[in-house]
């Protein structure tokens, strides 16, 4: 990846802020996007204390007009893009039947439409060079009914098919568009569905009560294993991968 441009979307933190640090360590000049560029800011610091080249672009995705002007902004600076992340993603939990309309059109203008934008904007760059990788972070709950989370997962399985289906129709011109599908893993998003301190054991343990199995390696994710399975599919050792999803879970999904 060395001296080529990534953009990360959701860098401030959890995921994002993982996969910005993995790609940056690969070699590559990573744009980190977020909407809140307070702790973007200092989070891009921190890493390029460390050396990292990483460039903060605040950025609010639900917004069409701005993801193309930030996209601008980024190749204008670093260069022509070669890797896009689509890391950005909100929870909004209730139970299917009680999903407020606010709740619901929030959490689809991050986790999907936002992702058609930046895919938009980026992959359309990408297409007259010939070149380019894609990666969008969906989830299991993608795949798997979880119970107060149905908004959530609605939005992941259609960002799932939605970066397949581009990848289908991009292959032609070399671009290769792939899906992570992380579990249960150690971010603030995570953190704030728990009651107290016994929120860790109980997610490893699993529940009876929700339906929902345990996770079989006895252990939460964390960040830097999504990230890790992130940058392998950007990479030229994932060259002939591509319309894939990748989970990331512990086991949780058993394989499915």
């Amino acid at each position: 990846m060395d001296g080529k441009v990534g953009v990360v979307t959701g860098a401030a933190g959890g995921i994002g802020a993982a996969v910005a640090r993995e790609v940056a360590e690969s070699g590559a000049v990573v744009a980190a996007l977020d909407r809140d560029a307070a702790l973007l800011a200092e989070t891009v610091e921190k890493l390029t204390a460390e050396g990292l080249r990483v460039v903060a672009f605040p950025v609010d995705v639900t917004d069409a007009a701005e993801v193309e002007s930030v996209v601008d902004a980024v190749e204008d600076a670093l260069g022509p893009v070669e890797f896009l992340v689509n890391a950005a993603g909100v929870l909004r939990l209730a139970e299917a039947r009680a999903v407020s309309d606010q709740d619901w059109a929030d959490t689809f203008a991050v986790n999907t439409t936002g992702v058609l934008h930046l895919c938009r904007a980026v992959v359309n760059r990408m297409v007259p060079r010939g070149r380019g990788a894609v990666v969008t972070v969906a989830s299991n709950a993608a795949g798997t009914p979880r119970v107060s989370m149905a908004a959530y997962a609605a939005s992941k399985a259609a960002t799932a098919m939605y970066t397949k289906c581009l990848g289908l129709e991009v292959a032609r011109f070399g671009i290769r568009c792939n899906v992570v599908a992380p579990g249960s893993t150690d971010t603030a998003m995570l953190r704030s569905m728990w009651r107290d301190d016994t929120g860790a054991a109980a997610t490893v343990a699993g529940s009876l009560e929700t339906f929902k199995n345990g996770i079989p390696l006895g252990k939460i994710g964390l960040p830097a294993d999504v990230a890790a399975a992130v940058s392998f599919l950007l990479s030229d050792r994932a060259g002939h991968i591509t319309m894939h999803e990748l989970t990331v879970d512990g086991g949780a999904t058993l394989g499915v």
